[in-house]
């Protein structure tokens, strides 16, 4: 066996062994349900981050709406420390 042979074995076990990795990434990525997600029509989403604000490193205040009806929270140290319903503008 000479060195070319070798190198083409090598080559082809490299080839075969990352289009094995591909197929599991892309079947990880996006599932054997792929086809059902993307037929189905997408729901209306109640909850949506409306507005956020860095104080300092460690809070936060976000402005969330739920159900058309909105609510500041300020959020820190890996919980909720505040909540309030903010004023509605008369403009």
């Amino acid at each position: 066996m000479d060195f070319t042979a070798l190198l083409k074995a090598v080559f082809a076990l490299a080839l075969t062994l990352g289009l094995i990795g591909l197929g599991a990434v892309a079947l990880r990525r996006f599932g054997p349900d792929a086809l059902a997600r993307l037929s189905q029509p997408k729901k209306l989403r109640r909850l949506a981050v409306t507005e956020s604000l860095v104080l300092d490193p460690t809070r936060r205040l976000v402005l969330v709406s739920c159900d058309g009806q909105e609510m500041l929270l300020l959020l820190g140290e890996g919980r909720v420390l505040a909540e309030g319903v903010p004023p509605r503008d008369a403009a």
